[in-house]
């Protein structure tokens, strides 16, 4: 349902401005404006609102947010935050920042300092876990090894595909080494060869050149583990792990202890210094003179009181909020606001991903609520399909909480599952004939038609025409009313004149077929003439196309009927062929295959189809479309942090 908009003027000291802005924020009905379009060059009296506050909260911000993040997370303690909360709201913009750069004094030094600390710590374990695995894995090399005074010892591992690697190495290393090196290979396991390269310190850097050349991963161990036997080795990686995770304790019983103490605040405060940052970003919409300030915006009507309320039990008669008269011909200029019940959302959704409707327009998502599940179910027309497509829809839905377009999508199919399973009790559908088969249903008898839609394909077909005729003359209907509030009376008489023309058309054919009186047919011919002038009135010469165009519109809904039958048969050749095959099993396969194809189409041929009709066929006989949508100032979604 369409909103009334409001445009207002908030009006106020400066010295309440950012008091007066975190109000709006958290009460988020204000669409904002930027004032400065309204402001003309040399106007001496109101000019925009100069930006001083952004750079240094979000700089602040920054800092508290690095600080927050090096603290280990506790459990929020709601009650406390509530009160810290309130507290940091009544400070102005100098006091919020001095309690903040008191909390960054007090931890940013000392936490930045134990995080790095533990980074450093956390990446020497994994040092040390990876020289412990490697030197294992050559320790039977080691009573091969000289010991020398000034010789370096590296460690390469190859693959074994690659082991002429290690001739070439071999060879390289005579000629850089002048023949002082020794070099023992061995076979650490079914893929890798590990080679113990021992050398004068003297070719240190053209011996490392050689090895990066070839490409093969070197090992080189610390200066403090060359030259001792490598099961010393090994028990001066297990004290150095143990140190390092004593350590590593200990810095992490500090962060505890930090966390215990400010984590509350810090939460809190990072949520602030978020919605000022975000609140000093729009400071440039808003207009000044020397001692007041000017805010501009958009309201819905039904929020209209409440924001007043706030402000006042805020701010007392110190803010005021003036609402502003504003002609028809600019209120194309509102946001659209449609506040619709929660079972039209999903199509409000739908029709917003293609176009949002301008201001006064009627707003077609409740009609497309209405009749997209209606022409859904028409089609698809199973029961067991519309069961499938609502247990399919609830899984989905909840599995992927988070996703809100695909909630809306889950929710779609939800509510036009349920049309499904009723017209496909009508038709006698339950995976096609098969409920038929067994004697379970059988096609209902209406209006003395037996619905089988495999039979019943003329009276399916004028079904659907006549939804046709029915969507397009209420889709007409509308383009009137919406003519006569944007006081278009040209566009009135166009769409008039297109109703009677499409109603002489059918009375003319009708007449021809002698399905009514042939006296219909004479009134007909002359609701025809009478009808072409108003159409050239109202649209000029090319209305006279959109007949045309109209009547293919009409003829498009006999798309209803041809999907549906397109599946019914399908559904029908999935039975035929699984009860051909002479093993049970097989074709009970050939027929769930088949049926779930037809399942799938189902799910989206359908849903297109119907979408279609409404965005192409429906909505082009009164929708415009290009509006803007409303969009307040506010937090678009809130911290956890604080309830």
């Amino acid at each position: 349902m369409l909103q009334t908009m409001k445009k207002v003027q908030v009006l106020g000291p400066k010295k309440d401005l950012q008091s007066v802005v975190d109000v709006l924020y958290h009460t988020g009905t204000v669409q904002l404006e930027d004032i400065s379009r309204t402001i003309r060059p040399g106007d001496t009296l109101l000019r925009r609102m100069d930006i001083e506050k952004g750079g240094d909260i979000a700089n602040t911000l920054v800092k508290i947010g690095g600080i927050f993040l090096a603290l280990p997370k506790i459990k929020y303690d709601t009650k406390k935050q509530e009160q810290i909360y309130g507290e940091l709201q009544q400070l102005s913009h100098s006091e919020l920042l001095a309690r903040a750069n008191h909390v960054i004094d007090e931890l940013e030094s000392t936490t930045k300092d134990l995080a790095v600390k533990k980074s450093d710590l956390e990446f020497s374990l994994g040092a040390m876990d990876k020289y412990e695995k490697i030197i294992k894995k050559i320790q039977p090399l080691e009573n091969q090894l000289p010991i020398l005074e000034g010789f370096e010892v590296t460690v390469i591992l190859i693959q074994r595909e690659f082991r002429e690697v290690l001739d070439f190495i071999n060879n390289t290393l005579l000629e850089i080494t002048k023949k002082q090196f020794e070099m023992i290979s061995a076979d650490i396991d079914e893929a890798t060869i590990a080679a113990v390269i021992v050398f004068n310190k003297r070719y240190t850097e053209g011996v490392h050149s050689l090895i990066f050349s070839q490409n093969v991963n070197e090992v080189r161990l610390p200066s403090e583990f060359l030259g001792k036997p490598f099961h010393e080795i090994l028990q001066l990686i297990s004290l150095k792990r143990t140190k390092s995770i004593d350590e590593m304790a200990a810095i992490d019983e500090k962060l505890v202890n930090f966390a215990t103490e400010w984590y509350q605040e810090l939460a809190v405060l990072k949520k602030v210094l978020e919605d000022r940052n975000e609140e000093a970003g729009v400071f440039g919409k808003f207009g000044q003179t020397e001692y007041t300030f000017v805010i501009q915006g958009w309201i819905p009507k039904k929020y209209l009181h409440r924001t007043k309320k706030a402000l006042t039990d805020a701010f007392g008669n110190r803010v005021f909020v003036n609402e502003i008269e504003v002609s028809p011909e600019n209120m194309d200029e509102a946001p659209t606001f449609y506040d619709n019940p929660a079972i039209v959302k999903p199509f409000e959704f739908l029709l917003q991903m293609v176009n949002a409707p301008k201001y006064r327009e009627i707003d077609p998502s409740p009609l497309l609520a209405l009749f997209f599940p209606f022409f859904f179910g028409l089609m698809v027309g199973d029961i067991a399909y519309g069961i499938i497509i609502l247990v399919f829809a609830l899984i989905v839905k909840k599995k992927y909480k988070m996703e809100l377009w695909l909630q809306h999508l889950m929710n779609i199919l939800i509510i036009s599952s349920i049309p499904s399973i009723f017209f496909g009790f009508i038709f006698g559908e339950l995976f096609g004939d098969f409920g038929e088969t067994m004697g379970w249903l059988h096609p209902l008898t209406i209006a003395g038609i037996t619905w089988n839609r495999v039979e019943a394909i003329v009276p399916m077909l004028i079904l659907a025409i006549a939804i046709g005729v029915f969507h397009i003359f209420l889709g007409l209907s509308l383009g009137i009313l919406n003519a006569v509030a944007k006081k278009s009376k040209k566009h009135v008489i166009e769409k008039a004149g297109m109703i009677i023309v499409i109603t002489g058309l059918l009375l003319v054919v009708g007449g021809a077929a002698k399905v009514v009186p042939e006296i219909f047919l004479q009134l007909g011919v002359v609701l025809m003439v009478i009808s072409v002038p108003m159409i050239i009135y109202g649209g000029g010469f090319f209305g006279v196309f959109e007949i045309i165009s109209t009547v293919g519109n009409i003829l498009s809904y006999a798309r209803i009927m041809a999907i549906g039958m397109a599946s019914v048969i399908l559904a029908l050749v999935a039975n035929k062929l699984g009860g051909m095959m002479d093993v049970a099993v097989l074709g009970f396969l050939i027929a769930a295959l088949l049926h779930i194809l037809n399942l799938v189409l189902a799910m989206f041929s359908p849903f297109l189809h119907s979408f279609r009709l409404h965005v192409v066929e429906f909505n082009s006989k009164f929708f415009e479309g290009g509006g803007k949508l409303y969009t307040p100032f506010r937090r678009e979604k809130e911290d956890e942090t604080v309830k």
